[in-house]
């Protein structure tokens, strides 16, 4: 059971990263990259509060790399999906990143231990 929540928690970043590749642009330019970055992040630290693990946040965070990046790589024939999407690649890295420190810092084995000494 457990494989499978960190399965879905990767495919829902991965949807994420597809979907922003496609849509980051709609509306005021950076606006809707950074709600894409946004989501990302809250996605993140909720994946982490619900596996109560960090991996639970670098899961989502790793499908949304793998799908975003793909999609911004170039192919033989040039044509790249993400072609001027800094706000939507940099900031979602950013979030992506953001998220899972802190799932990190709030759900490790350490911040655990912690807060059951100040107990």
């Amino acid at each position: 059971m457990t494989g499978a929540a960190y399965l879905v928690l990767f495919l829902l970043g991965a949807a994420q990263g597809v979907l922003g590749c496609f849509y980051y642009a709609s509306g005021p330019v950076p606006l809707a990259a950074l709600a894409f970055a946004v989501g990302t992040f809250v996605t993140c630290v909720l994946a982490g509060w619900g596996m109560l693990r960090p991996a639970g946040a670098l899961t989502p965070a790793i499908g949304w790399f793998v799908a975003s990046f793909v999609l911004a790589s170039g192919t033989k024939g040039g044509s790249v999906i993400i072609a001027a999407g800094k706000w939507f690649l940099f900031g979602g890295s950013a979030a992506a990143a953001a998220g899972t420190v802190a799932a990190f810092v709030l759900w490790s084995g350490a911040a655990r231990q912690g807060r059951r000494q100040n107990r």
